[in-house]
């Protein structure tokens, strides 16, 4: 349910013309979350470019308004997040996102700001800092996904060697990939895993020769979603 009426940080009212898009929250999340497990020491310039992605004034991304200690705070707190986007359990899943919202989350106020449309703020007020927003904007989006869905929608890419979380949130089958790429590098990896087991099964002379050719098919195509 990432829709337009998403959390953004902001220092200073103004701007004119209206962004009618507004922010993304919980893609957000996961761009970060996803980037910092990936690069756990992920620079000041590659957050602030991130941040930029997602809607935030160039004003705030300066490296006076976004130091290195801000960015480290953001890091940490990207980390935190991603226990919780790694959590499939839905009750473990509620439980973590309350602690968070008990502890970073004020009350809910609607803000316009920079030329976006009006949208929710749930920090501690304009100067709180970055890990606390980005804490309680966080935490409160995968909340809303979670009772909207009724079901954890989002998680850890399953394809080997991927640090991403996906956020999948459309109809059909619950999703298990961040991308259309690691959905069929996983499923060509497993249609030749089963032919290797198939052909130490029969004996030499049934595994893969070099003459196979591996088809797109396969059980383990990304779900829609």
């Amino acid at each position: 349910m990432d829709t337009a009426d998403g959390y953004g940080r902001h220092r200073r009212p103004g701007g004119s013309a209206v962004n009618k898009q507004g922010f993304q929250p919980a893609q957000r999340l996961i761009d970060i979350a996803s980037a910092v497990r990936t690069t756990p020491d992920l620079s000041r310039a590659a957050l602030a470019e991130l941040l930029a992605r997602h809607g935030e004034s160039p004003d705030d991304l300066t490296e006076a308004a976004f130091s290195e200690e801000d960015a480290r705070e953001l890091r940490e707190a990207a980390d935190r997040m991603s226990g919780i986007l790694a959590e499939a359990d839905i009750d473990r899943a509620a439980l973590a996102l309350n602690g968070v919202l008990a502890r970073h989350a004020a009350a809910p106020r609607l803000s316009r700001h920079d030329g976006h449309a009006w949208h929710l703020h749930v920090d501690h007020g304009d100067d709180a800092g970055w890990g606390d927003w980005f804490l309680a904007a966080g935490a409160l989006a995968l909340a809303q996904i979670l009772t909207e869905h009724g079901r954890v929608t989002w998680g850890a890419c399953e394809a080997s060697n991927c640090g991403n979380f996906y956020l999948g949130t459309g109809p059909g089958s619950p999703r298990r990939y961040c991308s259309p790429t690691c959905a069929s590098r996983a499923r060509v990896a497993a249609h030749r895993r089963r032919r290797r087991e198939a052909g130490s099964a029969d004996g030499p002379g049934h595994a893969d020769g070099p003459g196979s050719v591996d088809g797109p098919g396969g059980a383990d195509g990304p779900p829609a979603g």
